[in-house]
């Protein structure tokens, strides 16, 4: 009676349901809201040739009527159900043993560490990152396992690492890398080499995405921008695509035959080239050929073999394309302007601090007009060096980075440094959650705290 794919998930039910014509109908199941109509039906052409006979619907519907003693939640539309009719005083049918048919994209299904990864690395591209950061899986567990329990951390520290432990967790998504320069042993003594080591006693993988998270489209610095009210926000330092990177060799040559044989050469390692020849003044080819980086040293070399080629060789390094909405630090042109003191009381409750520090810019009160405003997660006085606002957002400045801005008329908010990132794990735990399979547990460290608070 139902299609294959519908009856693996149902397991047989018998009640006796009276006969009747019913113009409207709503049933309950399912913990979120979910709107099941015609419409979704129609481009299921094997459920809809299914469902071609009263006695169907009947069964269909009964299955469905019989979930709402159960659980909550869903709705089911008029233009599905108006008019059936029930034509047999006593029915059996199937009842659902689950709502699989109806869930969102979830499973239960665990996961690889590796499915993990991928999720990780699709909100947050590795390839944004900043060339100095150290971002993506610093630790691998040896023995494979499924992920079952994620913590997020702003940072790695030895209460976050009992923590950790204590939750038998399997993943810790760091924001700061716990291990950043490069690493020539591991010994004990060196607290955060010891948190790594314990790590791979427990089981434990650790990921940090840090400046790719910043730099993302609705990262971290969209989620601090955002704090102090809505405007038309820019990209301070655009971060370019991750395609690699090209040159452009410019050279003449004397005929076609010539060009023939320096391309057949070329042709030889393999790589696809693109070019362009025009003819030049005499008999000779000007010649534009777009160049691989990583093989710019052997097609100069196979040019340089041609004289005419070696005489007007140009090299015109391209620059990437840009990625919109993407790179470090934010700009923000307020739709209302707002005093310092607004500023100020939006920021203290975005982050959940009862104190910020606030730097006066020359000419300004607590009063002050505020119309432009740019932030950088973090330590931000080089992102935020030159940048024309009336006020900036960061965790930390040098004192100098302060004198300069303020001589310019820009004021300055600083909440410390890991404070003005670590409300965003909130942000990132529900985009993780709709992501990951429901079998993942995903938590937010209690332990992971700023270390500097004012007292």
């Amino acid at each position: 009676m139902f299609p294959g794919w519908l009856k693996a998930s149902l397991r047989p039910f018998t009640l006796s349901f009276k006969s009747a014509c019913y113009s409207t109908c709503s049933v309950s199941f399912y913990t979120r809201p979910l709107t099941l109509s015609h419409s979704f039906l129609s481009h299921q052409k094997t459920l809809g040739s299914h469902f071609s006979s009263p006695s169907v619907y009947a069964n269909f519907y009964a299955s469905f009527h019989i979930l709402s003693t159960l659980s909550s939640g869903f709705i089911f539309s008029q233009s599905f159900c108006k008019n059936l009719f029930f034509p047999t005083p006593s029915l059996s049918f199937s009842c659902p043993q689950s709502v699989s048919l109806f869930q969102s994209s979830h499973s239960c299904k665990p996961m690889d560490l590796s499915e993990v990864l991928e999720v990780l690395e699709h909100l947050a591209p590795l390839s944004l990152a900043e060339p100095w950061d150290n971002v993506g899986l610093l630790v691998e567990p040896s023995k494979i396992h499924p992920v079952k329990m994620v913590l997020l951390t702003n940072d790695l520290t030895v209460p976050v690492m009992e923590e950790a432990e204590a939750m038998n967790c399997d993943l810790i998504v760091s924001y700061h890398p716990p291990l950043f320069r490069p690493i020539k042993r591991l010994v004990q003594r060196d607290w955060k080499q010891q948190l790594a080591i314990r790590a791979v006693k427990a089981g434990i993988a650790i990921y940090s995405p840090h400046t790719a998270l910043d730099s993302v489209k609705g990262g971290v610095n969209d989620w601090l921008i955002g704090g102090v009210g809505s405007g038309s926000v820019s990209v301070l330092n655009q971060a370019a695509g991750s395609m690699p990177l090209n040159h452009k060799l410019e050279f003449t040559v004397r005929n076609h035959e010539v060009l023939k044989t320096i391309l057949a050469e070329l042709m030889d390692t393999g790589v696809k080239l693109q070019y362009t020849t025009t003819r030049s003044d005499g008999d000779g080819y000007n010649v534009s050929l777009i160049c691989l980086d990583s093989i710019l040293n052997a097609t100069v070399q196979t040019l340089s073999r041609y004289a005419t080629s070696k005489e007007s060789l140009a090299i015109l390094q391209l620059t990437k394309p840009p990625l919109p909405g993407c790179g470090q630090g934010r700009r923000s042109i307020l739709d209302e302007p707002i005093s310092i003191a607004t500023a100020v009381q939006r920021m203290k409750s975005h982050l959940g601090l009862s104190h910020v520090r606030l730097a006066l810019g020359a000419q300004h009160t607590i009063g002050s007009e505020v119309t432009t405003v740019a932030v950088c997660a973090g330590s931000g006085g080089s992102v935020l060096q030159g940048a024309k606002a009336d006020l900036y957002i960061t965790g930390e400045m040098s004192h100098h980075e302060v004198l300069d801005a303020v001589a310019a008329g820009t004021s300055i908010i600083l909440s410390d440094h890991s404070n003005s990132e670590r409300g965003f794990l909130s942000v990132l735990r529900e985009r993780l959650s709709v992501r990951l399979s429901d079998s993942v547990s995903i938590k937010l460290s209690q332990r992971d705290r700023d270390p500097l608070e004012i007292v």
